[in-house]
């Protein structure tokens, strides 16, 4: 694959995620759930009762809800109990989240843990909401969203491109940035997969540009300060050492979150972060529960 020029490469890649588009997409419950949610009379307890047949995803509700990082005021034990305090609204968007989640996944191998992947996504996307509201942006609910999914093009690539997935693990442990390899690999990075495909499932433009640009959140036009507070919760995942993801070793800090997020300093930053790690630490615990 080598020989081949990036353009090559990237007709290739598109040409296999074409098929990834129409595949079907979501379960007959989550479908299900989504058009109860669309529907104004629909009453919370039908829609509990719906989400209760797809024990997975009532479980990574309840997960969710319960959460040290999404802050809700108590306990959560029922699904019903999570709509009413969660919002229609929001619950919809974490059925579409875990949607694309479940759709993408792979079996476990050597090469990627789903529980280990599920764990740091479930972990940058609540610390995304809980950052959002600490620094006063009102755009809680949405980070969570962006945060869950930040990462989605990694199990895309693992499995509709795994022989590739493998090369670049092998790469990457000689030495080399995951997004330089995958890119020389497939002629695109996991964030811009992970674009194309929100972009098909029709999310909003902020969360298709967050997705695309969590690395470096100054390239996001529309979306800056969600890019930059999932980049921060991503971020804080390796500086704390808690709920990491080996694709992202060696993550650096694109400081112009500093200016986007309105902190004084990188050590401002550190201090912002460190001030989360009995939280991070909780959640982790919790997940493992």
């Amino acid at each position: 694959m080598s020989d081949q020029t990036l353009e090559q490469k990237q007709k290739k890649t598109k040409l296999v995620l074409s098929n990834v588009y129409n595949l079907p997409s979501m379960s007959q419950v989550m479908m299900e759930v989504s058009n109860m949610l669309d529907n104004p009379t629909t009453n919370t307890a039908k829609l509990g009762q719906m989400i209760g047949k797809d024990q997975g995803l009532a479980t990574k509700i309840l997960s969710i809800a319960n959460s040290p990082l999404y802050g809700l005021p108590r306990k959560v034990t029922t699904i019903d109990f999570a709509i009413l305090i969660i919002g229609y609204q929001d619950i919809k968007n974490i059925v579409i989240a875990l949607s694309m989640i479940e759709s993408f996944k792979n079996k476990t191998d050597k090469y990627l843990d789903q529980k280990e992947f599920w764990m740091h996504s479930l972990l940058t996307g609540n610390a995304a909401k809980r950052i959002a509201e600490d620094l006063g942006f009102r755009i809680g609910s949405e980070s969570f969203v962006s945060g869950l999914l930040h990462d989605l093009g990694i199990p895309v690539i693992h499995k509709y491109f795994h022989t590739d997935f493998i090369e670049i693990v092998n790469k990457a442990v000689e030495g080399g940035n995951h997004l330089q390899i995958e890119t020389y690999q497939l002629g695109y990075d996991h964030q811009t997969i992970g674009k194309f495909l929100s972009e098909k499932w029709n999310l909003p433009l902020a969360h298709c540009n967050t997705i695309a640009n969590h690395h470096q959140p100054h390239l996001a036009e529309e979306s800056k300060v969600m890019s930059s507070v999932v980049h921060l919760a991503d971020y804080a995942t390796q500086k704390l050492n808690i709920g990491k993801f080996y694709w992202d070793n060696g993550l650096q800090l694109d400081e112009s979150v500093l200016e986007i997020l309105k902190f004084e300093s990188i050590e401002a930053v550190d201090k912002f972060i460190l001030g989360y790690k009995d939280l991070f630490q909780k959640e982790i615990e919790t997940m493992q529960i």
